[in-house]
């Protein structure tokens, strides 16, 4: 088990080997490390996962300070003042009254980051990441991904001027997410195996000194992504006056979950929020990508890696969460579960956000599609106030988009044919 609780959430003094107050430690045993004076993914003495630490922890109220926007409006919550940056985060909390009113909760907004720079929240971890990779003077970034991650990166590599390589399981990530990481210049191998394979590969790469890994096994990575927490209850508090019940996102790799539970932890060592105040974080994957919701069902330390992986969503078709052990205790230690949804559960959320004005991808519906089965189960209260996480932008499958939606009418060259269509009567 980690450490990670909130009763721990205390500030921290920082060890002799921090670097202006920052560095990093392992989630299970002891060890602490420089943050930027070699490469490091995991512990070296127990192979855990790291987490980057700091010695100060801004709150609330010193974010409302700044002038900046986005990302790097909280610099003073992560390890740079700056980073390679093209204006990510600042994304929109929409209103969705038609769910909302279906759901019977007692308010609800999604956070889309769909509406980041490369139309997904990857951005706000390769703007950290990225700059991290120039401090430590790598010369060649790479990641595994199911599509929205080789796209980021391509795009923040080709900002930094620095050579990338992405890993893609053949025939299984959609077209435009493809076509972004090739527009931007990345190098992209076509894998015979499926996401978690290519993750395999890509952490040996990086573990040969091959290349510079930024999948979210990354600690830097999510120190980007948990801005969304940070900007969610900034947002949330500003547009209703107080702070959610709950946060309700799509689980893949399981990185926003924990980056979000890293920053909640660090808002209650700041003093902005109680434990009790700290929103419970609900978890949601696909039926038939859904380790996460085993290991919560069953109560297990451990997630229990799924060799055969299947769903239309394909943002979340992961089946060995590499950030679980992180995850499992931000759910359980929030007041969170997990859930898992059908297909077509998830299609029919994608049509509902799209009817209340909001465009994503498959995995991004997930969000909705489990709020709408825990509020059916009693899991989710009628006077709850919940977040859904979106993403991932409509268009990074724009093939899933036109599958959910109808069909295109085919009417005669001339405006007497297209009333006749429609049905209309003409003097």
């Amino acid at each position: 088990m980690t450490d990670l609780t909130l009763a721990d959430a205390g500030v921290e003094s920082a060890p002799d080997v921090a670097d202006d107050g920052v560095w990093l430690a392992c989630i299970d045993c002891d060890w602490t490390g420089a943050p930027f004076e070699e490469v490091r993914y995991r512990c070296p003495d127990c192979d855990s996962l790291l987490e980057v630490r700091y010695a100060d922890h801004p709150s609330l109220d010193d974010f409302a300070d700044s002038t900046e926007r986005g990302v790097w409006r909280y610099a003073d919550a992560l390890p740079f003042a700056s980073g390679v940056s093209i204006e990510e985060g600042d994304t929109p909390l929409y209103e969705v009254p038609t769910i909302e009113d279906e759901t019977g909760v007692a308010d609800l907004r999604v956070k889309h980051e769909g509406m980041n720079p490369t139309g997904s929240f990857k951005d706000r971890g390769m703007t950290v990441g990225v700059r991290v990779a120039e401090e430590l003077g790598v010369g060649r970034l790479a990641c595994a991904s199911t599509g929205n991650t080789s796209a980021a990166l391509a795009c923040y590599g080709a900002r930094a001027d620095t050579q990338v390589l992405v890993l893609l399981p053949a025939g299984k990530v959609a077209a435009g997410k493809v076509a972004q990481a090739s527009l931007h210049g990345a190098r992209i191998l076509e894998v015979d195996g499926n996401f978690d394979a290519c993750l395999d590969i890509v952490s040996d790469l990086a573990d040969r000194g091959e290349a510079y890994l930024l999948n979210s096994l990354n600690p830097f990575r999510l120190e980007g992504q948990k801005t969304i927490g940070l900007e969610m209850l900034e947002q949330f508090r500003d547009q209703t006056g107080d702070l959610p019940d709950r946060i309700v996102l799509p689980v893949g790799n399981a990185g926003n979950t924990a980056a979000l539970y890293k920053a909640f932890r660090e808002q209650v060592a700041a003093g902005s929020l109680t434990p009790e105040e700290v929103p419970a974080l609900t978890g949601v994957q696909a039926e038939g990508a859904a380790p996460m919701v085993e290991a919560i069902e069953e109560g297990n330390d451990e997630v229990r890696r799924w060799e055969d992986v299947e769903t239309r969503a394909t943002a979340i078709r992961i089946g060995n969460p590499v950030n679980a052990p992180k995850a499992l205790p931000g759910i359980r230690e929030t007041g969170g579960t997990a859930v898992a949804v059908s297909d077509e559960e998830i299609t029919d959320a994608q049509r509902s956000l799209a009817r209340d004005g909001v465009g994503v991808e498959p995995a991004s519906a997930a969000s909705v599609a489990g709020l709408r089965k825990l509020r059916a189960s009693g899991e989710i209260a009628a006077d709850e106030q919940v977040v859904c996480l979106t993403t991932g932008h409509l268009l990074k499958d724009p093939d899933a988009a036109a599958a959910a939606g109808a069909e295109p009418e085919p009417v005669p060259a001339d405006t007497d044919g297209v009333l006749d269509h429609l049905g209309e009567s003409r003097e």
